[in-house]
Formats: structure tokens, sequence, C-alpha cells
């Protein structure tokens, strides 16, 4: 986990290399084509379609990990050297740190000073990884934005993996070594994260279509989210303010309509005292999300980076906490 890490730090996803989650969106894209057909505009149909198209993807991406865990697991000398390789790949490909990163730094390096030019091409670098409408962002909205898609993408991207590689982890310290282990839960995590990505909106057939892989991303994330709420604190403010933090974010974070989003957004706001929140444009739809860390500073680059600095700290947190641990046991 510790070289997974490191190496996704090192090098990110190389647009090169064909990666995972591509192949998993291929899939989810092939899956739906084929099944609407057969639903059409059924509800029932439709969530059986979604039922069966999260089931494929979730159980393939988990047996795909697991085999790649026996191989390492079973072989020996070189072969298992070779075979460790490829493990630490796999796992560094269940992490986003370097990527989410890159690319909301991408968005503040575009952004000319305030008043200067039309933030033109900051917006275009936002649309990429937020999925709300960019094309009329002003400066102080695109610093939210990329705030708020740093503070929330921490948890799918970063520390949802990170927290299913060591749930087996745990698993095969147990004794359960033929169980799914590091690689096969995290890429079983992120086949849901993708599939509620790429499927879980509420409009059109999608409301039916996509139920099935939210709610199970949602399920899966609980956990993850609340353990960041729990620990990001302690590596940003003083531990005297630790219950107050984690309060106030709880609050705010449970007015937001998804059980993990709000909440993410929510403790980073606190810790980073950056006001997040607002209301936002998808498509002709204007949603009005509830304001997190009232009374803070407004978003700014300063913040924005104080924001993805946190999940660096964070992340290093969990890694020696996890070394630590499996030291002393």
């Amino acid at each position: 986990m510790i070289a997974a890490a490191g190496l996704d730090w090192l090098v990110g996803d190389p647009r090169s290399s064909p990666h995972p989650v591509v192949w998993m969106g291929h899939w989810i894209k092939c899956l739906r084509q084929r099944l609407e057909l057969w639903a059409g505009d059924r509800p029932t149909r439709l969530r059986l379609s979604g039922g069966l198209i999260t089931s494929i993807l979730v159980l393939s991406s988990v047996l795909t990990g697991w085999l790649l865990e026996r191989l390492w697991l079973q072989s020996s000398g070189l072969w298992q050297w070779a075979a460790g390789v490829i493990l630490v790949v796999a796992l560094a490909s269940a992490l986003a740190a370097r990527s989410l990163h890159d690319s909301v730094m991408a968005v503040i390096k575009a952004l000319p000073a305030e008043g200067d030019e039309e933030p033109t091409l900051a917006r275009e670098r936002l649309s990429w990884i937020v999925g709300r409408e960019t094309t009329q962002l002003s400066h102080k909205e695109i610093l939210r934005a990329a705030a708020e898609t740093a503070s929330e993408n921490a948890v799918d991207g970063i520390f949802a993996p990170l927290f299913w590689m060591l749930v087996g982890i745990v698993l095969w310290e147990s004794g359960w070594i033929q169980s799914p282990g590091p690689l096969a839960l995290a890429w079983g995590y992120k086949a849901s994260s993708t599939l509620d990505s790429m499927l879980g909106y509420k409009h059109g057939r999608l409301k039916w279509l996509g139920t099935a892989g939210a709610r199970l991303d949602d399920v899966i994330t609980w956990l993850p989210c609340r353990l960041v709420m729990l620990t990001l604190p302690l590596i940003s403010r003083s531990w005297l303010l630790w219950p107050s933090l984690v309060l106030a974010a709880e609050k705010d974070g449970t007015m937001d309509p998804s059980p993990n989003a709000g909440r993410s957004e929510a403790i980073y706001a606190h810790c980073a005292g950056v006001q997040l929140g607002g209301r936002n444009r998808y498509g002709d739809t204007w949603i009005s999300k509830p304001v997190l860390k009232a009374g803070g500073s407004e978003a700014c680059p300063q913040s924005v980076e104080t924001i993805l600095n946190l999940s660096k700290r964070l992340e290093i947190v969990w890694l020696i906490t996890a070394a630590g641990c499996a030291f002393v046991f």
C-alpha cells in the first residue's frame, strides 16, 4: 500500500496507459446500451437493469483483483517479484491523490487575476472535473468550485480506496487468506464509485437505472467518510478544537441530500476555515447546496491549496498509522 501510494504520487494516472476506471466506464456504457433497449421507459425493468449492471461490474472488478492477488500469493521467486510489481501498480490505479491535486491546481494556475480578463481556460479545465455548468462562472465561483471538488473527491479518490485496502489486509491478517484482499476490495469500490459518477443522476431513465449503483456507493463510502471527519481535524487544527469541528461539520453536512458528499466538504471547510456551498447550475437546473462553515473566508487559491495539502498530510498519517498497527499486532 505504501509503495502504491508513492507510485500514485510519482506518476499519477498517465494518459498513455490503460486505466481500470476507463475500462469500467467502457463496460458500463456497453451494458447500459444493451439493457436500456430491453427496459425502455419501464421503471421496474430499469431498476432491474441497474441492479444487473451494478452486480456485473462490481463482482467482476472484485474477481479480477482477487485473481491478481492469487497470482502474487501463490507464485515464488522472480515470478512473485513480477507479480508484486503488477500488484503495486494495480493498487496505485485505485488511488487518485496525484490526479486530483494536479487537475485542481491546473484550474488555479489557469485563473487570471480577478478583473484582468475572462477566465475562459480556467472554466474549461474546471468543466473536466465537476458536473456543474461552468461557462458563466465568475472568478470567485471558480475558486469555490475548485475547493468543493478538492474536498468532496478526497474521500472518493483517496481515503475510501485506502480504507477498503486496509479492510482487505485485516481479513488476510485474521487468517482469511483466501478472501478478497486489498486490491479486490479497492477495485470493487472503484467500480461502485464509477457507477455512481456515470449513472447516479435523478433525471430521465437514470432516476431508476442508477439507483442500485448510487445506493451501493453511499453504503460503502459511509464509514470512510466518517473516519475522514474524525481524523482530519487532528492534523489541521488544535486537538482541543476537535469536538467542535466534528460537530459543526456534522451539523452542516447533514443538510446535504448526499449522506457523504456534504460531510466530506463540510469537514474540509471547517478545518480550512473557508465557506463552501451555495447555488450551482447543472444543465438548465439551479440547485441550492447548503452553506458550509458560514462566515468563513471566501475560497481563494491559498485555501484551495490548503485543502489539497490537508489531504496529502492525512493520507500520510493513515499510512503511517496502518504500518504502525501492522508492526505492533
